[in-house]
């Protein structure tokens, strides 16, 4: 007997669901009973430092206002120092170039505007020459937002920062899981990767597990920094994320990692989605979309714990740490 248009349509559908659900890791869509967080007030995204975690949270760092940070001063020969974290890129006064990793290398564009710009002032790429040490192929520029022109090593805008008042200080190294010296082949560095006559520049992994000794097996993300999720997002049988907005000034996205650059992640449901508000792609953990949030500010940091009753610490496989699903 032929199968009809309509009963082949629905075959057809019924295999794509299907399907998808094999991929998000899914034996069954969730029971529509289930909670997902009452606790909290629709749109209740926490407040930093609201989180049950034990770590600091920190206070922002004030500018200091020595006349060699200030962002007109030019950066003049630049060279190769070894500090105590390893080799570091130095202006011509010795003092330590940073990057941001919320910036980007390709193409190279500056997210640090504002406030962030006092604490760190963009070093300018008028003036700025190799010295030893430093592939002139790999200085640049990139145009910032009120129109002067920023060094870039390697693609990445370089910093200056202000607390670093001496020759030879690095102070910014780690700060906010964000903030690190520029290795001369525009890499960061890592510090404790190669020593003071080391490297120190070696690429650490995009996600990974560490034990934290009150919530357990814990997934971080390169830098070192917890990793959550938010229990009114949905897995299945996509993933969604309902963190939008201002929500994500709080909780930024932790953008896709390519799976041979984890470690002790499992490997069913990891993917990536495209976000529908237009913020790109996500990173998923069994396609539950994954968060860092913006009160830890150092690694180890687990202050977004608990927060709001809707966001939790991730298991290696994706479970929430300490909540129910």
């Amino acid at each position: 007997m032929k199968t009809s248009w309509r009963s082949a349509s629905l075959v057809a559908s019924a295999a794509a669901v299907l399907a998808l659900t094999t991929a998000c890791g899914q034996d069954s869509p969730p029971a529509a009973s289930q909670n997902v967080g009452a606790t909290a007030a629709p749109g209740d995204y926490g407040s930093i430092g609201a989180g049950s975690g034990n770590g600091a949270a920190g206070t922002p760092s004030q500018p200091a206002a020595p006349s060699a940070l200030s962002p007109s001063n030019p950066a003049g020969k630049l060279s190769v120092s070894t500090a105590e974290i390893g080799k570091v890129v130095t202006d011509s006064l010795g003092l330590t170039l940073y990057r941001f990793d919320q910036d980007t290398d390709q193409p190279p564009k500056s997210n640090c505007d504002g406030d962030c710009a006092k604490t760190w002032p963009p070093v300018p790429a008028d003036d700025a020459e190799a010295g030893e040490g430093i592939d002139k192929s790999l200085l640049g520029s990139v145009t910032r937002a009120d129109g002067t022109k920023q060094l870039t090593v390697g693609g990445w805008p370089a910093y200056r920062y202000a607390k670093d008042v001496n020759a030879g200080d690095v102070k910014g190294q780690g700060v906010g899981g964000k903030w690190y010296a520029l290795a001369p082949d525009g890499k960061k560095v890592q510090e404790g990767a190669g020593g003071a006559g080391g490297a120190g520049n070696a690429e650490e992994l995009g996600l990974s597990t560490r034990n934290d000794a009150e919530l357990g097996e814990i997934v971080v993300d390169r830098n070192g920094m917890t990793v959550y999720r938010f229990k009114k997002d949905e897995a299945w049988p996509k993933p969604v994320s309902n963190c939008v907005g201002a929500c994500l000034e709080k909780w930024p996205i932790v953008e896709p990692v390519d799976f041979a650059d984890t470690k002790g992640i499992q490997k069913k449901g990891y993917m990536i989605f495209d976000r529908t508000d237009g913020k790109g792609k996500q990173q998923t953990i069994n396609c539950s979309p994954i968060y860092t949030f913006a009160g830890d500010k150092a690694p180890g940091d687990t202050n977004g714990q608990g927060v709001g009753g809707t966001w939790y610490a991730v298991r290696p496989d994706g479970k929430l740490v300490g909540a129910s699903e």
